[in-house]
């Protein structure tokens, strides 16, 4: 492709590892790149965690360059954008408080089934994101390593998505991070962020470029591989660090 009019990241293990802030050097990267082509986050991740993230962690910049930010949580079933006085919300779509209902129930009961509901967490097993549902085995602020002790093959996490997926065939129930499963209304996934981001900013998918750790045929980020987006596969922070290094003098 010729040079992106817009380049995306997924969040954990591609701008940051999972659930900690980007490195200071990852801030100024980001800018960098802002200040030339716009610039999307896209993650199953809900605003709360984009803004512990990335967004608290930038430094000081103009109007013009926070207008080039876009941020998808829960995979582009939200849609935000950075101004110099915070976060304007464009759209929000909800699951109704039945699929809600359903999807958590469905999921607490089979992964007790499972024998994968752990009684040791570091926060909630269960959380509501307004549009999407997410199981994180070891509750919400796991450490890494013990999230990556869990489920090393990912062989658990698949089990209870099938089993899940088996219960409420209306929604859609994807792997999410390394210990999560990720509930939400069918079809939605980062291809549809993706196409949510053309129709949104008006650059056409083919001038975008998407970085991403799991662009493997079972990982979160392969739906934009299989889509065609130009896609740069990265093994965690400082792959993509390195990447922009070379990416942005060229833009």
């Amino acid at each position: 492709m010729t040079s992106p009019r817009l380049v995306a990241f997924d969040l954990d293990d591609t701008l940051a590892p999972s659930k900690t802030a980007i490195d200071p050097r990852m801030g100024d990267l980001l800018l960098r790149l802002a200040e030339r082509v716009e610039v999307a986050i896209i993650s199953g991740g809900q605003l709360q965690q984009f803004q512990t993230q990335v967004v608290d962690r930038l430094p000081d910049t103009d109007a013009t360059t926070l207008d080039r930010l876009h941020l998808m949580p829960t995979c582009g079933t939200q849609y935000y954008r950075l101004t110099t006085d915070g976060i304007d919300t464009v759209y929000a779509l909800s699951l109704t408080d039945d699929e809600k209902s359903r999807a958590l129930a469905a999921v607490e009961e089979e992964a007790t089934r499972l024998g994968l509901w752990e009684s040791e967490t570091w926060g909630p097993i269960l959380e509501d994101r307004g549009s999407q549902i997410t199981f994180s085995a070891l509750g919400q602020s796991a450490p890494l390593d013990a999230k990556t002790a869990w489920d090393p093959t990912g062989e658990k996490k698949n089990t209870l998505r099938d089993a899940v997926a088996a219960r409420i065939p209306d929604l859609e129930v994807r792997s999410g991070g390394s210990t999560s499963v990720d509930i939400t209304h069918r079809g939605i996934d980062k291809a549809y962020g993706m196409r949510k981001l053309a129709e949104q900013t008006g650059i056409p998918l083919e001038d975008m470029l998407f970085v991403g750790d799991r662009l493997d045929e079972h990982g979160n980020d392969y739906p934009v591989l299989a889509m065609g987006v130009t896609c740069h596969a990265v093994e965690g922070w400082e792959d993509t660090a390195a990447f922009l290094d070379e990416l942005i003098p060229t833009l």
